[in-house]
């Protein structure tokens, strides 16, 4: 049984943290101030999600008083028996909500996110199957009331995109994002197939997400190369006549982030350097998580783009999730952006993980 011990220890810090957070000190310390403010929000989450197990544990050992009192009247009796016959089928759900409550929360949740899109093999099929998953992502962020914005993209030839990076701004992106990252494969028949076969291809979908001012990721211009050319379209063809895209290169990593949406050199050049501190931030992460390699790769939201994370079968309208085993007979309403259903079953299975090694720790 979970020790209501570390519940009630949780509880306890709430009132000396909305204390500190009260100070003019704290608050002119942002960077203390939103750390402590993230804290204060995980505790009242505990508090919320345990009030009903504490409830029930109190109520169970009252229960077990009188059951052991042996001056207890048959009457008083027979009502506790009944009382601790019930808390007992109720409190194993509630100890799981507490524990969940109790899972310190990930500090990337609430922050805005970077998205990039790439064709993989497939061809012009690869292409239009990118662009179908960016409408997908951007009608989900729609339904959730999210801003989107076109950081870099080139258009393919007949439609859809070679690559597109783009962001996504709003209340828990990155919570609800993180796991798309990885290598998507669609299974169809092109609109360039004559002969009506099904072929099969795959796109990569990268989930970043972005540099917060508190985050200590400097880029001095000493560090970066930065490269002025002219906008292309479909083909290559020259868009604008004048070099706005802006190319930054990052020269000790090697790392590249470009745009070319704006009309203003500066707008491409704020974007680009958005882009290219996420990638770092990711490139440091990696390297902190390459110790826990182990514990890393049983996460669902664990970013490798090499791995095949889910296949879009369109004949048999069927989406299956290969992490975890999902498959859903819904695809025409998925790829729509309707991915509620999808995101909570890759949500739950990762709560699920993470109380399992919670409880084997």
């Amino acid at each position: 049984m979970l020790d209501r011990s570390h519940i009630e220890k949780a509880i306890a810090k709430i009132e000396a943290l909305e204390h500190e957070l009260a100070n003019p000190a704290t608050v002119a310390d942002q960077k203390r101030y939103r750390t402590l403010l993230a804290e204060h929000q995980h505790l009242t989450g505990v508090r919320d999600g345990a009030s009903l197990y504490l409830r029930l544990v109190r109520d169970y050992d009252d229960a077990r008083q009188i059951l052991d009192d042996d001056a207890a009247d048959a009457d008083m009796r027979e009502m506790a028996e009944a009382e601790a016959a019930r808390i007992e089928e109720e409190l194993p759900e509630a100890e799981r909500k507490a524990m969940i409550a109790l899972l310190p929360p990930d500090p990337d949740d609430s922050r805005n996110t970077i998205m990039e899109i790439r064709a993989g093999t497939g061809g012009e099929e690869a292409a239009l199957f990118a662009g179908d998953l960016y409408r997908m992502y951007t009608r989900y962020a729609e339904t959730r009331g999210w801003k989107t914005e076109i950081i870099d993209a080139s258009p393919a030839s007949m439609g859809g995109m070679k690559e597109i990076v783009f962001s996504v701004e709003g209340d828990d992106v990155y919570r609800m994002l993180r796991y798309e990252s990885g290598g998507h494969r669609v299974q169809r028949i092109p609109v360039t197939e004559a002969g009506g076969r099904i072929h099969t291809s795959a796109a990569t979908v990268a989930v970043l997400p972005e540099v917060e001012d508190v985050d200590e990721v400097e880029v001095a211009p000493d560090d970066i190369r930065i490269d002025l050319y002219r906008a292309s379209g479909p083909g290559g063809q020259k868009v604008n006549k004048t070099e706005s895209a802006v190319r930054i290169t990052h020269l000790a990593t090697g790392l590249v982030a470009q745009s070319q949406d704006e009309r203003s050199q500066q707008r491409n050049r704020e974007k680009a350097m958005r882009v290219l501190k996420a990638r770092l931030l990711e490139k440091i992460r990696e390297e902190e998580e390459a110790k826990t390699a182990s514990e890393r790769r049983l996460q669902v939201g664990s970013g490798d783009r090499s791995e095949r994370i889910r296949t879009y079968n369109f004949p048999q309208n069927r989406m299956t999730d290969h992490r975890i085993n999902l498959t859903l007979y819904n695809l025409d309403r998925l790829i729509e952006g309707d991915l509620d259903e999808l995101f909570e079953a890759l949500q739950t299975h990762d709560i699920e993980d993470r109380l399992r090694r919670q409880l084997t720790s």
